[in-house]
């Protein structure tokens, strides 16, 4: 594929991100501060350019190999690290404060529906750009029929999810605590190896079997591959709904586990959480 189509796919995203960003703004200009209006909007916001930078980002996956793909999606974890403040596009962070008393039910579920509206209403524009064929890489996908990454039992799609989940939310923890200098480019790039190991080992053993796709993202699984042929809707709640979302829930009582915080804190750092 020539290189034109790459710069359009990178400026598409590039244009979203900017989108975004004076959405963000209009909506701080417009909204009050107060209340939880503008929280549910900073996260539909958060949603909507994550998915649309997705979308493109399987284009590019596709087209041009994993290891560009991993590029682009370091570099925008670490834009999306710096703009979106408080919002962070994925449920599971909500239902995390819930488990320790820093969030309510009611609240949990207006974030992931504001979370849920950004992300799958974004498609639309998506699919118009695709379907005025810029690049030859957009050429017949804006209605073309998307297929599930899933291959295997539901139930080990979920394990594959729950597990990355746990691990990834793990490391955002140990970093929390920490706070080095550069813990957000570490963040970055520890959630951005977790999806490029899975989406290359799919690549990898494609001919024999496929795992679960590694989104580690609910609302993005459900933007990208909701209704997709080759899994029910049923199995689509249960690898990336419950499984991500378990993983998730999980880390909080682990994180606190003494052997644990020994091993990712240290001893010092451990003894004073």
């Amino acid at each position: 594929m020539s290189l034109t189509s790459l710069a359009i796919s990178a400026g598409f995203m590039v244009g979203c991100c900017i989108a975004a960003q004076v959405a963000r703004r209009v909506s701080r200009r417009l909204l009050s501060r107060e209340g939880i209006v503008p929280v549910l909007m900073n996260e539909a916001i958060a949603a909507a350019e994550l998915c649309a930078c997705c979308f493109e980002l399987i284009i590019v996956a596709d087209n041009f190999g994993v290891a560009t793909y991993a590029i682009f999606l370091f570099l925008l974890t670490i834009w999306w690290g710096k703009v979106w403040g408080d919002a962070s596009a994925c449920p599971y962070t909500h239902m995390e404060d819930v488990l320790e008393g820093r969030s309510s039910f009611k609240e949990m579920a207006l974030l992931t529906w504001a979370e849920l509206m950004g992300g799958c209403c974004v498609y639309r524009i998506v699919q118009v750009f695709w379907w005025l064929e810029f690049a030859e890489t957009h050429k017949g996908r804006a209605f073309e029929e998307c297929n599930a990454d899933l291959q295997v039992s539901p139930y080990v799609g979920a394990a594959i999810e729950g597990i990355a989940t746990l691990l990834c939310r793990l490391a955002s923890k140990t970093l929390s605590v920490h706070e080095p200098k550069f813990s957000s480019y570490i963040d970055s790039f520890i959630g951005t190896s977790l999806v490029v190991a899975v989406y290359a080992f799919n690549y990898a053993l494609l001919a024999a079997f496929n795992f679960s796709g590694g989104y580690f993202n609910p609302v993005l699984a459900t933007a990208l591959k909701w209704g997709c042929r080759g899994h029910s809707n049923l199995e689509h709640i249960i690898v990336y709904w419950i499984g991500a979302c378990l993983g998730a829930l999980l880390s909080v009582p682990i994180f606190k586990l003494p052997i644990v915080q020994r091993l990712l804190l240290g001893e010092e750092k451990a003894k004073q959480e």
